[in-house]
């Protein structure tokens, strides 16, 4: 009886011992991040390679429930995309990452190290990218500013949604304008897709850029990527079109042509006197 007491001891502490090895050895996840763009939301992490899986599952402010996302269940990779389950967006979500082994042992879920990841809220956090725009001198001193709607990855019968489906009367838009060869800008915000800027220089080139702008959101996540810049034709002369090192080497091409005019005028000078003066000498003789 004592002896079989000693084996039953023995394999409980070995069995402990297997488990304590096994967590020890588990990675686990570090470096928690959200990465979202246009409402596409990723949770990355990074781990040591190992033999061990991960699984994630998430829950949301005022619940104690925790639910598994189906795509990110004993997964092998660092990210795991849950753009589709994070709904309603305007919430605030909280993601676990559990490390789990890939063997047959079952271990248990509360042995192996889990990681949470910061809160996030889709609708308030995503970025947003940089919208297409165009823009087009409609009537002296007034230009046109018209802008697409950058779109998502989610589909509603059958339609891709732009953002504007998503963020509806909460989305603007930023225009940021100056003169071509002017160091000021002015920005003005539109409610719409369409923006008229008025109070133009007749004939000058301006210079236009968009982002989108969400007043309702934190000040750190309203304003989106800046557009590529887009300018209007105009009547600009040759100074606003070169370029700093163009006109410096100009001046420069200038300067150097006025001394050699100079030099040249004196010495055609000097020799003129010297040749006067040679006549007259010979002239009294």
């Amino acid at each position: 009886m004592t002896s079989l007491r000693k084996v039953l001891y023995l394999g409980v502490y070995m069995a402990s011992w297997m488990i304590v090895i096994a967590v020890e050895d588990s990675p686990r996840a570090e470096n928690v991040r959200w990465v979202s763009l246009d409402f596409k939301t990723l949770l990355k992490w990074t781990a040591a390679p190992s033999k061990y899986t991960f699984t994630v599952q998430f829950t949301w402010e005022h619940s104690d429930q925790w639910m598994k996302s189906p795509n990110c269940i004993q997964i092998t990779e660092t990210e795991c995309d849950l753009s589709n389950e994070l709904q309603p967006r305007n919430r605030e979500y909280t993601a676990d990452i559990l490390t789990e082994s890939d063997d047959d042992v079952d271990y248990g879920l509360d042995e192996f190290p889990h990681t949470l990841s910061p809160s996030f809220n889709p609708y308030q956090q995503s970025e947003i990218s940089a919208p297409e725009f165009t823009v087009e001198v409609v009537e002296e001193g007034k230009a046109s500013v018209t802008i697409e709607d950058p779109l998502t990855s989610f589909h509603k019968n059958e339609n891709q949604l732009s953002i504007r489906d998503i963020l509806k009367n909460d989305l603007q838009y930023k225009i940021s304008y100056y003169k071509s060869g002017s160091t000021g800008k002015r920005d003005i915000i539109t409610k719409s897709n369409r923006g008229e800027v008025a109070g133009l220089d007749a004939g000058q080139s301006y210079c236009f850029m968009v982002a989108a702008y969400i007043p309702s959101r934190s000040k750190p996540y309203q304003q989106g990527a800046w557009s590529i810049q887009q300018c209007t034709p105009g009547q600009t002369n040759v100074f606003q079109e070169l370029s700093l090192g163009a006109l410096v080497g100009g001046l420069f091409i200038l300067v150097i042509v006025l001394i050699t005019i100079i030099t040249v005028t004196v010495l055609c000078c000097k020799r003129r006197n010297r040749s006067s003066q040679t006549y007259q000498s010979s002239t009294v003789v």
